[in-house]
């Protein structure tokens, strides 16, 4: 696993500005596995100003040319399937088998979306006397965070790329050698030089300094509520466009006549998956009174299947979480659901393993909705069971946090289900066990977010829009 000793800027790897380092550690045995560059704000400013270069000539590339290019940048991915997975899951710590799967199947799904999209997609239309013209937005500001380290970086980029706009990317400071990876893919897939630029480095600077700098058009956040503010209100004063894709707190509700036993299994995966480490993980389980008891026991069951342990093992479903400070609020939260009256059904705060960033799977019952464990982002392999007496106290229960991200309805019949979904304050929400869609738009209602992701409504996300009037 080789690490670049330096930035990716306008075509070319270059030394950073600074000494600092950034030191990589498996979140498994806690061994630091590599380093790579702590970025400054020189570094920022030497990317964007690459970033700006580029953007004519690439602003005026046919947008056929813009997704072929898009599509051997795909290619290249699935070429390197194997070793970016294998990157993954040595920096984040998610089973091998995900890793190939999710993290470098998606993305790989989504750069295709784009390259056709890239195509097809309306730059133009005709509205009575007036031609509307959508163009690039211009140099973006990517940050992304861990948790989904190739598909957040491809979400942002394959549609700005897609768009005509030239970007900086600065990644997690977690997953940097991911991310070095795609830059590789980037120049290998012959994207000319200063259209992606990379930039290593932690959130307070080289974030900070991507967010607040005055060559960026718009910045492309995703991660916790909380920075998403800051960054917000740091392109506010510039009167800069953001794109922010922030927490979740997503309920499950499942209705009286759905399969219980299907509808537990499957939102106990999904909690579990990724080691409960995504921001649309559907960590509230609502449950109707009478089938309550019954739930619980299916979950605690089902909870079972997930031992935790070497990811690089075919037999663990669940990984570690990413790092020594999530380990710790995990299982705070945990010891705070004990504290405050919730029914420890499975797991606990005891780490499973003497070594390595591992969290045990856990299961709470006899949850309120005022609990702290009910109301606030995990981010960790914990469910809460709540019961609710009807749809409407379930309703109540469902959009009673400041998310609004993801969700799940299961029901009896598919017109049951969907009624209730169009009453849930969320962005997307599965219905009776719904796939998900990499051309479908995603992004979140109240402080989950602003503006959307994937698809034709993620392309729309970097264009702005002109009209000429005749």
């Amino acid at each position: 696993m080789k690490a670049h000793d330096g930035m990716y800027i306008g075509g070319e790897w270059r030394p950073a500005a600074g000494q600092d380092r950034i030191e990589v550690v498996n979140p498994v045995d806690e061994q630091v596995i590599g380093s790579v560059p702590a970025g400054t704000a020189e570094d920022v400013d030497a990317a964007v100003r690459a970033a700006r270069a580029a953007l004519p000539g690439w602003a005026a590339t046919a947008p056929a040319e813009r997704g072929a290019l898009i599509g051997a940048l795909r290619d290249v991915l699935a070429a390197r399937k194997s070793e970016i997975a294998e990157t993954i899951t040595a920096e984040l710590g998610s089973p091998l088998g995900f890793s190939e799967l999710v993290h470098v199947g998606s993305p790989i799904a989504v750069a295709s979306s784009y390259a056709e999209l890239a195509a097809s997609y309306a730059f133009e239309e005709r509205i009575g006397n007036s031609t509307v013209l959508l163009e690039p937005v211009g140099v973006v500001g990517a940050i992304t965070p861990w948790n989904y380290p190739l598909h957040q970086v491809v979400a942002k980029v394959a549609p700005a790329l897609a768009a005509g706009c030239t970007l900086v990317l600065k990644p997690a400071e977690d997953t940097p050698l991911t991310a070095q990876l795609f830059a590789e893919a980037v120049h290998e897939a012959g994207i000319p030089a200063g259209v992606f630029n990379l930039v290593t480095g932690t959130g307070p600077v080289a974030g900070q300094a991507l967010a607040a700098h005055e060559g960026v058009d718009l910045v492309s956040f995703t991660g916790s509520t909380a920075v998403g503010k800051q960054i917000g209100a740091t392109a506010g004063a510039a009167v800069k466009r953001v794109a922010l894709e922030l927490g979740g707190k997503s309920a499950n509700v499942i209705l009286p006549g759905a399969d219980l036993a299907k509808a537990v299994a499957a939102g106990v995966g999904h909690v579990m998956n990724n080691t409960g480490q995504s921001c649309n993980a559907l960590t509230r389980m609502l449950v109707h009174r009478d089938q309550y008891e019954e739930a619980v026991s299916l979950a605690a069951a089902a909870v079972a299947k997930y031992p935790t342990g070497d990811p690089t093992d075919s037999a663990t479903r669940l990984g570690p979480v990413v790092n020594a400070k999530q380990h710790d609020r995990v299982r705070g939260y945990i010891a705070k659901g004990i504290e405050e009256g919730a029914r420890l059904v499975a797991g606990g705060p005891d780490a499973p393993h003497e070594q390595g960033y591992f969290v045990a799977p856990t299961v709470f019952a006899d949850v309120t909705p005022d609990m702290t464990i009910a109301q606030e982002e995990i981010f960790g392999p914990v469910l809460s069971i709540l019961p609710y007496e009807d749809e409407e106290d379930a309703l109540r229960i469902a959009n009673g946090t400041v998310y609004g991200l993801g969700g799940a309805v299961w029901a009896a019949d598919e017109e049951t289900a969907v009624a209730f979904a169009r009453r849930m304050d969320t962005g997307q929400v599965d219905i009776n066990g719904g796939r998900f869609n990499v051309r479908a738009p995603f992004g979140g209602y109240k402080q989950s977010g602003v503006g959307r992701e994937l698809g034709p409504h993620g392309l729309a996300e970097y264009l702005q829009t002109k009209s000429l009037q005749f």
